[in-house]
């Protein structure tokens, strides 16, 4: 009975990835092939049309640009600050343990929440932040009507969201990390900085490259928060690939398209994917 257990998980386990995901997405880059203005028309057969309408039009390769900027400025400040807290967490002191699981509390929430709280916490008449910022003498900050004020706003809405993951992932590898290596380091006379680029980086390495990997995609993916927060605007300031896919086939109607844009970006990442494996091998990094 129990030899069965195994394949019987792993058996269902391939059913339900092929019904959920691999038959959808088949389903998703079929449908780039076709033009259907409307969820309720019959798709027209256009071939490779609606990719080169799409490779050829600016809007993509704005959305490129925009996915690349959100993703990698969004991985540098979530692994150098996930890094810096990770470190301090790490320390003993009192309140340590109720400290680690606040820092945790951010990622619970639901993106939802976090960004109409942000939007309120901004808002140009009765925000927190909008009020404290005019008793205090600074210039109101439009943060969501200029190009970069609304590219660092949903840039910030991420960076808080995700580093406490980040955090604990790297709070957890700096527990595997031997102690006497830091002894031995301080016999030696190496300071905490010297100390932290010899052994602590090293030793996270493994975490770092899994991390990097991980959060680009899902970032790069990412929807809601600049959904919710911008919708992709102002004027397509941070319209991503995943918006502009979205906004093609249920505001536009347009669903050729948006398959052709999320079939694109899916190849964008397994490029990005495959460059990244050979760069930093994982047999390297064990």
């Amino acid at each position: 009975m129990t030899r069965w257990l195994l394949p019987g998980f792993l058996t269902v386990g391939a059913i339900a990835t092929l019904v959920l995901i691999v038959g959808p997405a088949l389903y998703a880059v079929s449908l780039s092939f076709y033009d259907i203005p409307s969820l309720t028309s019959d798709p027209v057969w256009v071939g490779l049309n609606k990719y080169a309408v799409v490779l050829s039009s600016g809007e993509f390769w704005n959305a490129m640009w925009n996915g690349i900027v959100y993703a990698g400025l969004t991985i540098i400040f979530q692994v150098v600050l996930g890094i810096g807290f990770a470190l301090i967490l790490n320390q003993k002191f009192v309140g340590r343990s109720l400290l680690r699981g606040l820092t945790f509390l951010p990622y619970l929430l639901p993106t939802v929440i976090a960004v109409l709280t942000f939007k309120w916490m901004v808002d140009g008449s009765f925000g927190i932040i909008t009020i404290l910022m005019h008793e205090w003498g600074l210039p109101a900050v439009n943060w969501f009507e200029t190009e970069a004020a609304s590219m660092f706003s949903v840039i910030l809405i991420s960076v808080w969201l995700w580093t406490p993951f980040v955090t604990t992932t790297f709070l957890a590898g700096l527990q595997t990390v031997p102690v006497q290596l830091y002894e031995a380091a301080r016999v030696d006379g190496a300071g905490p900085i010297r100390q932290f680029f010899h052994i602590t980086l090293p030793m996270l390495r493994p975490i770092l490259t899994v991390i990097v990997l991980l959060r680009g995609v899902w970032m790069f993916n990412k929807l809601d928060v600049i959904w919710l927060t911008t919708g992709g605007g102002p004027l397509g300031a941070t319209e991503h690939l995943p918006v502009l896919s979205y906004r093609k086939a249920f505001a536009l109607f347009d669903i050729g398209s948006g398959a052709a844009i999320a079939t694109l970006s899916f190849l964008v990442l397994m490029i990005a994917v495959t460059l990244y494996f050979r760069a930093f091998p994982m047999e390297q990094v064990k």
